[in-house]
């Protein structure tokens, strides 16, 4: 999809959730995991995709990245679980 993009969250080796943004999901996937992504998930590799969605416009993304954000650990799963992790790899 051109001019996508795209809010995503990873699970760090710890459990821990990373939620970021881009606008090319494999290439962005492919840093993290190989621990050139952010500092955070540096630190706690491998990271694996759990939930990811698409928009047109790096403002869209920018404001729902910040919206998943704020949002809690629970509210988090919630919305993996929600919104089809299968389709996550």
């Amino acid at each position: 999809m051109a001019d996508s993009y795209y809010v995503y969250i990873l699970e760090c080796r710890d459990g821990t959730l990373y939620t970021g943004m881009t606008n090319h999901l494999e290439r962005r996937l492919r840093m993290h995991r190989l621990g050139k992504g952010a500092k955070y998930t540096r630190a706690r590799l491998p990271v694996v995709l759990r939930y990811y969605e698409a928009g047109t416009s790096k403002s869209w993304a920018l404001k729902r990245e910040h919206e998943i954000k704020k949002m809690s650990r629970k509210e988090k799963w919630r919305l993996i679980a929600e919104r089809g992790t299968e389709r996550c790899t």
